[in-house]
């Protein structure tokens, strides 16, 4: 059952040619993206044909054709490979070229792609018809058929992808890994300001002093101040920048690059919007595409979340329409590394304790507990054993990682728009988090040396 919203130069060839099939059946030609979009609302169908022409189409929605269980599969012309780059950047899995026969067309609307991932931003799409100049023979059933399944491996027959010299695309950006993509360390925290943003951006710097390529993303759709924690101008947030170009299927990893300066050597800033009025713009399938890109990126992504954990989905009417904390679940749902943040004085570990239940009840990995602010006027003497026998107690916690309080150093990092690293580089802070960074990593923790000096920009 096949629903079709193509463009003029494929609709008319397309419903002719899949008119004589008896394997797939077209159910409705529809308009525009939106007449497809009520179609499949409707249950109408289980496969949405669509080409790159079709005013409107972008990664939110074709994250909404799937979550309505049709698969996506897209009609590019054969030697066009910008528009078949690009439908595959809207996580269209499988594109087929206009002009094939009925037998392609019914294979690749009958597969199952419902639940298959597009492969990654920017692989030579056109390496097939590439390697035929590095000397490589190409059967045109095997062309074909990588065509439609890019991620199954090729036979010794086919020979390696783009040739024997393994073609890259014009500007592609060497990842920071070749072995394997970056780690997600998402640092999120409850209400009431418990210190994320200081803790992912003195873990962001000292990842980076470590000799760890970084990339620190803001990703607070309530209160976002990275940018002003480190003296960046949060006119063009770069988040916003990096969701829009993905959600249009133009973001690459020299784009990302480029919406990511580089703060320090190592670490490069993704900016978060100044007014939580901009929420909006931050979709999750959109930053889920701006955060697997990060991987490639740096060897570790930081994201500074927001504290809200309400799936507020179940809240709207409509159930397709923008969630506010979608950006957290997202992160959360992604990382590999989860820093949970609390204070240390009774409110602040009250919300913690209760914000770890909440936690626990989102998809992701264990979180390292963090209590940060730690001094003696808040809990009393010996305020380490203290807060750790109460996150025992009552949260089940029994291992933390303390940040002891020196606001002076802090205060002189926030004034002057500079990590600890740069400004108060023997605060017992900065020493706290580098064995959380060295944890996190899974390196030795580095005594008795001062960490690399950071070049200020």
């Amino acid at each position: 059952m096949v629903l079709t919203a193509l463009g003029n130069p494929w609709e008319s060839r397309v419903a002719t040619l899949l008119e004589g099939s008896r394997v797939v059946q077209i159910v409705r030609r529809c308009a525009d993206l939106a007449d497809l979009v009520a179609t499949a609302s409707a249950g109408l169908g289980s496969v949405a044909l669509v080409s790159v022409d079709l005013r409107g189409l972008d990664l939110s929605t074709v994250a909404q054709l799937r979550e309505l269980r049709l698969a996506v599969v897209g009609v590019a012309t054969s030697d066009d490979e910008g528009a078949e780059r690009r439908l595959r950047q809207l996580g269209v899995a499988r594109v087929v070229p206009g002009g094939a026969d009925l037998a392609v067309f019914e294979a690749a609307l009958t597969a199952d792609v419902t639940d298959r991932e597009p492969p990654p931003v920017g692989r030579p799409v056109a390496a097939a018809r590439e390697g035929s100049g590095a000397g490589v023979d190409m059967d045109p059933a095997a062309e074909t058929l990588r065509r439609l399944d890019p991620d199954r491996p090729p036979s010794a027959a086919e020979g390696p992808p783009g040739g024997a010299e393994g073609l890259t695309p014009p500007g592609e950006v060497t990842p920071a890994s070749d072995a394997e993509p970056g780690r997600i360390v998402a640092v999120w925290g409850p209400t009431g300001a418990p210190g994320r943003t200081t803790v992912a951006v003195t873990l962001a710097t000292e990842l980076a002093a470590l000799g760890v390529p970084t990339v620190l993303v803001d990703a607070d759709t309530y209160g976002g101040s990275v940018a002003q924690a480190l003296s960046f101008l949060d006119e063009a947030p770069g988040i916003a920048a990096a969701t829009r170009a993905a959600d249009q299927g133009t973001l690459d990893l020299p784009l990302l690059a480029r919406l990511a300066p580089v703060a320090s050597p190592g670490l490069r800033v993704v900016t978060g919007i100044p007014k939580a009025e901009r929420w909006t713009e931050i979709r999750a399938p959109a930053l889920e595409r701006v955060l697997t890109l990060a991987r490639r990126l740096g060897q570790v992504v930081v994201v500074d979340c927001g504290f809200n954990l309400e799936d507020d989905e179940e809240l709207s009417y409509d159930t397709m329409a923008p969630r506010r904390n979608a950006a957290t679940l997202t992160t959360l749902s992604l990382a590999d590394e989860v820093v949970a943040v609390g204070g240390c004085d009774p409110v602040s570990l009250q919300r913690l304790v209760r914000g770890l239940q909440e936690l626990g009840e989102v998809s992701g990995p264990r979180p390292v507990v963090v209590v940060n602010r730690v001094r003696p006027g808040a809990v009393g003497a010996r305020p380490e054993t203290r807060v750790a026998e109460a996150l025992s107690r009552f949260a089940g916690v029994e291992d933390v990682v303390f940040v002891p309080d020196d606001p002076a150093a802090l205060d002189a990092a926030l004034l002057e728009g500079r990590s600890l690293a740069e400004c108060a580089p023997q605060s017992p802070v900065r020493a706290a988090v580098r064995g959380l960074a060295a944890r996190v990593v899974g390196v030795a923790v580095p005594h008795g040396r001062r960490g690399r000096r950071l070049l200020h920009r």
